[in-house]
């Protein structure tokens, strides 16, 4: 049977705006190692595919509180590999701030550490201040940057690949015997980059990440439908999320000739409680927490900047206007169709975006997030979820003891890991770019 894939989005003090200022939250957020640690083995114990950490190059009040201070992901996942043995662990990298040489190298690392579990979020930097820890003034267009990440990518695989089995014996170096890998130069010269490589680490167990793209954006579906083996993506709405994976995959049949399969993960903030009262006040109890200015402004980095102080917080938010922006297109669609759809006022957008950053909320027992779960599977909306508490660690060890055990009874979950890389564990073995 198939199963469903999980992923655990891990956030120091949890993914609610609020949660570093509830009683229950984590000590210390995002800089408690021993916690961090702690916790990727208990996801590895219920048998998560993997372990995911964001990361962000800028801060300002904008910022949602939990990446204030954190360790730089790929470190903090070098350390992790060495403390479990199954568990994915799939790590945010900008192809906007970085080069392909670098992080090509730091990635092959990653998977060589851990035996065949690297992945990376493919992502493009949409806050534009970003660009002044860079030496920049502004962020380049959004269109532009996936352009940039498209070469970015292929720089990237080249030299991952740029080790090759040679047996001709006039090629030998004296380093290697005729039937090992040589490592030969790309010579890549793009229009963002000029790289002559090869790679100087040889191929790691996967050969290269397992390749994840976040973005629903045009342009992001289309780079994702080219190049992506996962792709995370916020849907609200069950029929919008079996349009939107239905529309992915049948753009990936197009993009590819090969049958390569992709896996569709929406993220789920989910709110649980004994009973469905419980959870409520529990969803409450964090919501009445959210600092309004803070609120707002967390807003508007996702609206590109807008000044929302000016508004009253009953506002329709459709009387809001909305300028074009260079900001992340997709999440300020989602944003502009849930508020008219349910007519919902500033405050209530604000409170829901401040609250799961625009990502699916459950709120109820724990049988009412499996069955959530299972609905959504069951009818293609999604191949699996990144599961996104919203605090740590309570409502991280609830969806644990509570929601796990109901999934794996209903067989919608590995009770065991398979064997192999973290490609081949997801059913993706075959994938080949």
């Amino acid at each position: 049977m198939k199963h469903l894939k999980l992923g655990y989005f891990l956030a120091g003090f949890g993914h609610h705006i609020a949660s570093y200022r509830h009683a229950d939250t984590q000590k210390n957020g995002g800089m408690n190692l021993q916690k961090i640690i702690e916790q990727a083995k208990i996801a590895e114990d219920a048998k998560f595919d993997f372990l995911f950490i964001s990361d962000n190059l800028y801060i300002d009040k904008k910022t949602h509180p939990d990446l204030y201070s954190n360790f730089e992901p790929m470190a903090l996942m070098s350390i992790i590999a060495m403390e479990t043995q199954h568990l994915g662990l799939v790590v945010t990298a900008s192809t906007s701030f970085s080069e392909p040489f670098l992080l090509a190298r730091s990635f092959s690392t990653l998977d060589h550490v851990s035996n065949g579990r690297a992945g990376w979020n493919i992502v493009t930097s949409g806050v534009n201040d970003t660009a002044k820890n860079f030496s920049g003034i502004t962020n380049i267009d959004h269109d532009l940057r996936y352009d940039q990440a498209d070469e970015f990518l292929d720089i990237s695989l080249k030299l991952w690949h740029s080790w090759k089995a040679v047996n001709d014996e006039h090629n030998e170096s004296p380093s290697f015997n005729s039937n090992d890998l040589h490592p030969y130069p790309i010579n890549y010269k793009g229009e963002f980059y000029s790289v002559k490589g090869p790679l100087n680490i040889d191929q790691s167990p996967q050969i290269y990440p397992l390749l994840i793209q976040a973005g629903s954006s045009k342009k992001g579906v289309a780079f994702a439908a080219k190049n992506a083996e996962v792709v995370f993506t916020a849907q609200n709405d069950m029929n919008d999320a079996i349009v939107f994976a239905d529309h992915l995959k049948a753009q990936v049949k197009q993009e590819r000739r090969s049958q390569q399969d992709v896996l569709v993960m929406p993220g789920i903030f989910p709110v649980i409680g004994e009973t469905k009262e419980e959870a409520e006040a529990n969803y409450k109890s964090l919501q009445d927490l959210i600092i309004p200015e803070m609120g707002l402004e967390l807003l508007s980095s996702y609206l590109g900047g807008i000044d929302l102080s000016d508004y009253d917080l009953n506002t329709p938010f459709e009387n809001i206007e909305l300028k074009p922006s260079n900001s992340i297109q997709s999440r300020v669609d989602l944003i502009k169709d849930t508020a008219k759809k349910y007519k919902l006022t500033l405050e209530e957008v604000m409170k829901h975006v401040a609250g799961a950053r625009g990502h699916h909320t459950i709120v109820g027992t724990a049988e009412d997030v499996a069955d959530r779960m299972e609905q959504w599977f069951v009818n293609g909306a999604a191949d699996g979820f990144n599961i996104m508490p919203p605090l740590n660690p309570t409502q991280f060890e609830l969806f644990v003891d509570k929601v796990i055990p109901i999934l794996q009874d209903r067989g919608l979950i590995q009770k065991a890991y398979g064997q192999g890389t973290l490609r081949e564990k997801l059913g993706l073995s075959d994938n080949h770019i």
